[in-house]
């Protein structure tokens, strides 16, 4: 008897309707080849225009829904004019899934691959091969749409917490074990922590954590780095990583200026994993 997997499919903004057309088109094909699976299909909506429509950007029938479900296939969201009127871009639906879902680690590998060219100088394929680890649920990008903003002046709030720092610090460490190979400038099994420990509090208290952790796993080599020196190394000894974990503010930018070097994001496809969903 076929197996059967229940998905949303959220078509969402733009050129999404088309990619997801195509998409359903692959997979209804691979489930008449197969033969061992059947899908079934649930449409709702979320994005800009469901924004546009209703002031939210999914409703509470459709997070249900995706619980309910096996699996989601959701286009890409968002239009460049629809935006709060705080100016932030409204209908975005990644913060919504992963904080929903409690999707806590957004993990990007950074890898240089054979007959690419990375516009580094002398790096050979092999040269690059790290992870940025970035917590998916607290930080900087948590405040989107509550934070303080007046005619004069305007504010954001970056929050950390003990639970959200110690679970992505021993995910890190957990991948750097798990991954291949150590780091290719030497071989060494390596996380490093990024942030501005020396400016803000929430980072000196990440930092605590990060080192409280790292005495659990001695077979790891741990570090911790300042962000501008980070991205100053992720260019100049991008072979001294191995894993890097970051808050998610930091992570963000860090992840493009990796994909940079390997020859753009398109090549370093990232994952958002959590205890029960992915």
């Amino acid at each position: 008897m076929a197996r059967e997997y229940r998905i949303v499919v959220l078509p969402g903004d733009g050129i999404g309707p088309e990619i997801v057309e195509a998409a359903l088109e692959v997979l209804d094909a691979l489930q008449e080849v197969s033969g061992d699976f059947r899908l079934s299909y649930s449409f709702h909506q979320g994005g800009a225009g469901h924004y546009l429509a209703t002031g939210e950007p999914m409703g509470r029938e459709t997070m249900e829904a995706i619980r309910a479900s096996h699996a989601a296939l959701k286009g890409p969201v968002g239009l460049p004019d629809v935006r709060r009127q705080d100016g932030t871009e409204a209908g975005l639906l990644g913060g919504v899934l992963r904080v929903g879902l409690d999707l806590y680690a957004n993990v990007r590998p950074i890898s240089l691959l054979p007959k690419v060219r990375s516009p580094l100088a002398d790096v050979e394929p092999e040269g690059i091969d790290y992870v940025i680890v970035r917590e998916n649920t607290e930080g900087l990008y948590l405040s989107r749409g509550v934070g303080l903003v007046t005619p004069q002046a305007a504010a954001d709030t970056l929050l950390l917490t003990q639970l959200g720092c110690e679970r992505i610090v021993r995910f890190a460490f957990q991948l750097s074990l798990k991954k291949h190979r150590g780091a290719p400038e030497d071989g060494r099994r390596r996380v490093t922590l990024v942030d501005k420990s020396n400016v803000l509090r929430s980072f000196a208290f990440f930092r605590r954590i990060f080192l409280g952790v790292a005495e659990e796993f001695p077979e790891v080599h741990s570090e911790c780095l300042y962000a501008d020196a980070a991205a100053a190394a992720l260019v100049d000894r991008p072979g001294h990583f191995q894993v890097i974990v970051t808050e998610n503010f930091l992570g963000d930018i860090l992840s493009d200026l990796g994909g940079a070097t390997v020859g753009g994001l398109g090549f370093c496809p990232c994952a958002n994993i959590g205890e029960k969903h992915a």
